[in-house]
């Protein structure tokens, strides 16, 4: 019948639904909420729904609501359904039963049955509806499951079978099992997952997601340029050791730098370098090159080649040329530099210490619900999907910063209590550019331009001093190391018609770097800093 309703009539609809739901949501708990009873609805009126209830990306991240111990009060918390929710852990005995739900060893066998299991009794209270309900995560290092609970004043259990070891049943015993809640509740989530999915795709709607996305969470303004949108480069107006900064806004890559920016803080996605060799010949150096095997490496590519792809992109790419400084151009060591790419040619993208140069302090560089909580139960999910994965990722790198070799996961965080250190305290421990993974040295992109700059020269005095591997984007950009005179600049780069310090070579909107410029580098630079949103405040000398 509604999908029979004139179109005129259903903003109308659309407005009576949300007043019943305004009316009713006074004082005792309303029937409905306008997001529960979406999936009732036609398509299109679903749709002006459920842009009205704002669920968006981010909502699809859980958030740490408690930790629940045995022997330990009873966690309190407030829900997106219930308001009020109180949970407690009572471990059970070899071979006892005591949930409605639950989760069992991955290879339930005597030894790990005779451990006992658990049973998380929560109960929950003050829907804010009738028909809406909470979704939930529980999680240790060694698994992950999730329950969901619609009805009111009621003792739910959700039950732990087995545990995997005796590890697992001392850690929880010390830390207790870790509760998450999906803030949207399940048709939220769901809703959610739909709004990500326009993120990766390489279309208009894409890329409208992906603006969108930055614009809500990181405050990022979109200008159109004046055409032409692609520069007539010189090569001889370009010098090796300058920095491209490039951000790609739909597509595959537009979707993981969108997510990229919004937890570094930066406003670029990607970085590369400019080689010139003795015969005048423009290369273009940089990590995470896309080979015909699809592995991501370090490579050298001729200006042109690199050119015309960027120009043959259909993820929309923008793509700035950001100088050096004349001072430090004059210092910049070119035979060094090539030395260096030339020994890092072929190598794999860093992903050794990807996160690590994100993660800096305890609470203070992860944007809301994202914190170390949750990054923990990340690494455990990941580690029992894809444990090569999980190696590459963060294995190594853990064990770099305890000195010890070849831990998993549950070794690194056993080891990580002995020393009496928190997961958390583990994950702030500064990378150091001179460890050797078992593939070699590490780097991102950035972390390999800045590398080469550490070989060229560029950080002198403090060369020795400065960790390259704990910049993200957005430190290097900000760096005072690049040209500050707009009149130097080359006039094909259009400086002055888009009002930027920079040049933007190519790109159909506007490129913005906050604080481009401003920084002078220090002696531990980036090792402490924070870069919460949506501000990403960082104080000086950091």
């Amino acid at each position: 019948m509604m999908a029979a309703l004139p179109p005129r009539w259903r903003p109308l609809l659309l407005l009576l639904v949300a007043l019943l739901h305004v009316l009713l949501i006074g004082g005792a708990a309303a029937p409905f909420r306008a997001r529960d009873v979406l999936p009732l609805l036609p398509r299109r009126l679903a749709w002006q729904l459920m842009g009205a209830t704002a669920h968006s990306a981010v909502d699809l991240l859980p958030s740490f609501v408690a930790a629940v111990a045995p022997g330990g009060p009873a966690a309190a918390w407030r829900g997106a359904c219930f308001e009020e929710n109180q949970a407690v852990l009572s471990l059970t005995t070899p071979g006892s039963s005591g949930g409605r739900n639950g989760t069992a060893a991955g290879g339930l066998n005597s030894t790990t049955s005779g451990l006992g299991g658990a049973v998380i009794h929560l109960k929950t209270a003050s829907p804010q509806s009738w028909t809406c309900m909470d979704l939930y995560v529980f999680a240790t290092p060694y698994r992950i499951a999730w329950d969901y609970y619609m009805r009111s004043n009621e003792n739910h259990t959700f039950e732990i079978k087995a545990w995997e070891e005796a590890a697992e049943l001392e850690y929880v015993k010390q830390h207790g099992i870790a509760v998450f809640l999906m803030p949207s509740g399940m048709l939220g989530t769901l809703l959610s997952l739909v709004d990500v999915v326009p993120l990766f795709s390489n279309t208009g709607w894409g890329q409208d997601a992906n603006l969108a996305f930055l614009q809500k969470h990181m405050g990022t303004s979109f200008q159109k340029r004046s055409a032409p949108w692609s520069a007539n480069i010189r090569r001889e107006d370009v010098h090796s050791g300058d920095f491209l900064a490039l951000s790609k806004i739909r597509g595959r890559w537009g979707g993981f730098q969108t997510l990229e920016k919004w937890v570094t803080g930066a406003f670029a996605g990607h970085t590369a370098v400019f080689l010139k060799d003795e015969n005048g010949t423009l290369w273009v150096a940089e990590s995470g090159y896309e080979n015909k095997k699809g592995d991501e490496i370090i490579s050298m590519t001729p200006w042109d080649e690199w050119w015309g792809m960027a120009l043959k992109d259909d993820s929309n790419p923008q793509i700035a040329l950001l100088p050096l400084h004349p001072d430090v151009r004059a210092r910049f060591n070119e035979s060094a530099a090539w030395e260096f790419a030339r020994s890092m040619y072929g190598k794999p993208y860093g992903y050794h210490n990807m996160i690590f140069s994100w993660i800096d302090t305890m609470s203070d560089n992860y944007p809301p619900p994202l914190d170390a909580n949750l990054v923990m139960a990340i690494m455990s999910m990941w580690t029992r999907l894809q444990p090569h994965y999980a190696s590459n990722m963060w294995n190594e790198a853990l064990n770099k910063r305890l000195g010890t070799e070849k831990l998993d996961l549950h070794g690194v965080i056993s080891e990580t209590e002995k020393r009496g250190l928190s997961f958390n305290q583990l994950l702030t421990i500064p990378e150091r550019d001179d460890w050797e993974y078992s593939d070699g040295k590490s780097t991102t992109c950035v972390a390999f331009i800045l590398s080469m700059y550490k070989a060229a020269g560029v950080f002198a005095p403090f060369t020795e001093s400065i960790q390259v591997t704990e910049f993200t984007i957005r430190d290097a950009y900000m760096l005072k190391i690049f040209e500050d005179n707009q009149t130097r600049l080359p006039s094909w780069c259009n400086a002055a018609a888009d009002r930027l310090p920079f040049c933007q070579i190519l790109g159909e909107y506007k490129m913005d770097l906050p604080e481009y410029n401003t920084i002078e580098p220090y002696a531990n630079m980036n090792e402490n800093c924070p870069s919460a949103p949506p501000t990403y405040n960082r104080p000086s000398r950091c």
